[in-house]
């Protein structure tokens, strides 16, 4: 006898669920929530769940029509009562595998376009995400909520909604048939239950422990792959990892996976011969009952055969049923996860009345009274994205502490200073990265969280020491500045970078893919494309971050030629740790515990003999001649 109709597989799939959802609390508002997230579908449901209810009533009719055959048609000798009925039988069969076909189609269509709009909603709310978010955040728990928790919260409107009309819609029709012919044989089926679920209870632990240990050392192997599969990995364990001891861990995780894969299919066979074994069984009873029944003249042989017939599609949906709460809150608790990205809101956001910076604005940079703290963890991110139980809330101590600072159109300020002095911190606050605590930074005198991000983003370009470049061609991360720019102007772009000829030189010019993070450049090469970016944006402010450090001589010359050509007639701000760059500055300010110490030219600094002079003595003295070192005033 098979287990149609929610039968085996599906029973089994439904215990091997985490049974510990049962205790857990949804949110409020959070039924309402998913419900707003399938109205757009309610004309598709609708007509999916009449699928669903169609379906079921054919198959609890189905038997009926067996026994009108049996009894009706084949004991009187009544042929044409056989046929008449064989021919419902046969379009009632058509039906179904229409219903079921469309059933498909709808199932498809909805749980698709919900994958649909969960997964860009989600992508787009963590695009809009500070720095902060990712600088915390595990990237596979970001992930897993785009792909496991986004599936499993559709099921919710598709397997998990039409499995419990379904099944409902089944046990009550077939449990009304079948008392309808004999109540006591319906008795005896109902008794037999139990003997259906207990398989799968006593299953049910094991597969669960098999399944999250297997889960588990999938999620390691993965983060192992991830880790040792990329640029940097791969570096790092050749020059210091033990291939033999990861090898070997890699193998014992995967012996481990493999073993229970074993033990896995071992318990989910002993699980379905169990179900096979006691369907038979209750097979025979009812067989045996009945067919006493119909000997003594109390039953017709054709409502034996349907009460049989109703036994398929009994156990299945009632040991589903059994087991309702489980499938029900394991959907509810992906899509509350999916949920939890969504109302996490980003710290750095536009305003509702927030307007475009004109594109012809003054390129004028002004830092009023700015001071600055970074977020706790509680702030920006989620303890389940961490894999933490609580978030510190504590609340970091000022970074930036009432700076001033004023940069005219067409005029470079470097910004020198201790490690962790706030360098990179004031740069990283012009752009929106991050939000300053108090004070107000100004472009072309309009404040930055008054005006759209995108707007703003338009008129700053920003070189980073360690400039990223996504797995794609040299073209595709030009275009990032530019979209629309013609080929003509990706190679005037290049060729100011000091990087063109390269480029011309490579067997597939700018379809060249650069690998993953822009590893098959060198440095020099990867700071030069950076630039070129940046000069095909043509921004009219410049944000540096130390755009030439970690650069061998050779290379840096030409990152500095190249910077030269992308600064000139342009606002910057540069972060500098090379005298070349602190020289030609019109004015430095010289960082310190988030406050601004000192502010001059390199030789008014210089001859003031403060920190400046310290900094010079010890960072970039190296980089100039003994003379101007020896004029240094020594305190």
């Amino acid at each position: 006898m098979s287990m149609n109709r929610g039968g085996g597989g599906a029973a089994m799939r439904s215990f091997m669920k985490d049974t510990s959802v049962r205790g857990h609390k949804l949110a409020p508002r959070t039924i309402r929530r998913i419900l707003a997230f399938g109205r757009p579908y309610r004309g598709l449901l609708t007509i999916f769940l009449l699928l669903v209810a169609v379906d079921a009533t054919v198959g609890a009719v189905t038997p009926l029509l067996f026994r009108g055959i049996i009894d009706d048609g084949i004991t009187p000798g009544r042929t044409d009562v056989v046929v008449s009925l064989a021919g419902i039988v046969a379009l009632l069969a058509l039906l179904s595998a229409a219903a079921t076909l469309a059933q498909r189609w709808f199932s498809a269509r909805i749980g698709e376009g919900l994958v649909f709009d969960l997964r860009t909603a989600v992508f787009d709310h963590v695009q809009g995400m500070p720095v902060a978010f990712f600088s915390r955040t595990q990237t596979g728990a970001l992930i897993q909520r785009l792909n496991g928790d986004v599936l499993g919260a559709q099921q919710a409107f598709t397997s998990t909604l039409s499995n419990v009309v379904s099944n409902l819609l089944s046990v009550v029709l077939v449990l009304a048939a079948m008392l309808a012919m004999s109540w006591q044989i319906t008795l005896l089926a109902l008794v037999l239950l139990p003997l259906f679920v207990l398989p799968a209870r006593m299953m049910a632990p094991r597969l669960r422990a098999a399944t999250a240990e297997s889960y588990r050392l999938n999620a390691t192997m993965a983060q192992t792959m991830t880790e040792r599969f990329n640029v940097a990995g791969a570096m790092l364990a050749k020059l210091f990892g033990r291939p033999q001891d990861s090898s070997r861990d890699f193998a014992g995780k995967a012996a481990r996976v493999r073993d229970i894969g074993v033990t896995t299919a071992t318990y989910a066979g002993i699980f379905r011969v169990s179900l096979t074994l006691v369907a038979a069984l209750a097979v025979a009873l009812v067989y045996g009952l009945g067919g006493v029944f119909a000997v003594e003249g109390a039953l017709g042989i054709g409502t034996v055969v349907a009460l049989t017939a109703y036994l398929t599609r009994l156990y299945g949906p009632l040991t589903s049923l059994s087991n309702l709460q489980v499938d029900v809150m394991t959907t509810l608790v992906s899509f509350e996860r999916v949920l939890e990205v969504l109302d996490l809101p980003p710290m750095v956001a536009d305003r509702a009345d927030a307007v475009d910076l004109p594109a012809n604005v003054e390129p004028r940079l002004e830092f009023d009274r700015v001071s600055f703290r970074y977020p706790s963890a509680a702030e920006v991110s989620l303890a389940s994205l961490e894999s933490v139980a609580t978030l510190s809330r504590q609340v970091g101590e000022e970074v930036l502490r009432d700076v001033n600072v004023e940069v005219a159109p067409g005029r470079m300020v470097a910004v020198v200073g201790p490690s962790g002095a706030g360098k990179t911190t004031l740069a990283s606050l012009v752009s929106r990265l991050y939000d300053v605590t108090s004070g107000t930074i100004r472009v072309g005198g309009h404040d930055v969280r008054s005006v759209t991000q995108r707007s703003l983003r338009s008129v700053i370009g920003v070189v980073t020491q360690d400039s990223h470049m996504y797995h794609d061609t040299i073209r595709a991360n030009l275009l990032l500045a530019r979209p629309d720019a013609a080929d003509a102007d990706l190679w005037a772009a290049l060729d100011a970078a000091r990087i063109g000829p390269l480029v011309a030189g490579l067997p597939d010019g700018l379809e060249t893919v650069v690998g993953d993070r822009g590893y098959r450049l060198s440095g020099g090469e990867r700071q030069r494309l950076a630039i070129a970016r940046l000069l095909l944006k043509a921004p009219s402010i410049v944000i540096l971050d130390e755009a030439t450090a970690h650069l061998d001589s050779e290379s840096e010359a030409a990152v500095q030629a190249a910077l030269a050509t992308a600064l000139t007639g342009r606002t910057s701000l540069v972060i500098a740790h090379r005298l070349s760059t602190v020289r030609d500055a019109d004015e430095i300010l010289v960082l310190d515990e988030g406050r601004v110490r000192e502010r001059g030219t390199h030789e008014q600094l210089l001859a003031a003999g403060g920190l400046y002079a310290e900094l010079y003595r010890t960072q970039f003295a190296r980089q100039d001649g003994e003379d101007e070192l020896a004029a240094v005033p020594t305190p």
